[in-house]
């Protein structure tokens, strides 16, 4: 009795080191005596126990934080910065064999990869030129983790942090340029009224009886919109205008 109970014993025992189920987004990196065998899955696995050893690796894509970095820009000024970066395992073999472990292998590269580029930037390139910035450090990322079987979709930077005092010399910059904008605007504006008004008196000039009828639908406007009495004078040469057209 005791013999089959042990019998039964190393069957389970046998079963559960030899069955294994890889889902469908892993892989299993199976190991002989030490020996790679190679990536299986996904579905049923059948080890050899004691002998063979497997190691999953997920193929999702992975998302790293990237955690917040000081940073002095090429014009010295000193900013934090975080970025978060996307990327997914492509060939598990690789990332297992070729690296001791990707995920904090991969994390440190972004972060000296972050430094360096930033370090090489204004910062209003910095501020300005992101699409650009993300590309070029998803590019670097991505050539140095292909040999680890690592793909780099994406690095996105998230936050920068500015100094106190370099947050109100932009607030002071930035005022500086609407009020100059504001006065380009209003001298435009005046430039083009001169230019219309000097046309204007222009064809005044030409017609003499056009500058009294002018003069009397002023007066009417202004009649129209306030109620009241008005006095005004009457010069003498609008009376000779009013003559030449009774003539």
């Amino acid at each position: 009795m005791a013999q089959i109970i042990l019998l039964v014993i190393l069957a389970i025992f046998f079963l559960t080191s030899a069955l294994k189920v890889v889902r469908e987004y892993d892989r299993g990196v199976i190991f002989r005596l030490g020996r790679l065998i190679g990536a299986k899955g996904p579905g049923l696995i059948l080890l050899i126990p004691i002998i063979d050893k497997m190691v999953k690796v997920s193929l999702r894509v992975i998302t790293l934080d990237i955690p917040t970095q000081d940073i002095i820009t090429k014009d010295n000024v000193s900013v934090k910065v975080n970025a978060v970066l996307y990327f997914r395992v492509i060939d598990p073999q690789k990332a297992i064999v070729e690296v001791e472990d990707y995920l904090f292998a991969t994390g440190q590269l972004a972060q000296t990869t972050l430094r360096s580029i930033l370090g090489q930037v204004e910062l209003d390139e910095l501020l300005a030129n992101r699409e650009e910035i993300n590309d070029k450090m998803q590019k670097i990322v991505d050539e140095q983790t292909d040999a680890w079987g690592i793909k780099v979709s994406l690095v996105e930077l998230k936050h920068v942090d500015l100094p106190t005092e370099m947050q109100r010399a932009m607030a002071k910059q930035a005022e500086a340029e609407r009020e100059r904008r504001a006065k380009i605007i209003h001298a435009e504006g005046e430039y083009q009224a001169s230019e219309k008004l000097a046309k204007a008196a222009e064809i005044l000039g030409k017609q003499p009886a056009a500058l009294q009828l002018r003069y009397l639908q002023t007066l009417t406007e202004v009649a129209a919109e306030n109620n009241s009495t008005l006095v005004f004078p009457i010069p003498i040469e609008f009376l000779k205008a009013f003559g030449k057209l009774m003539d």
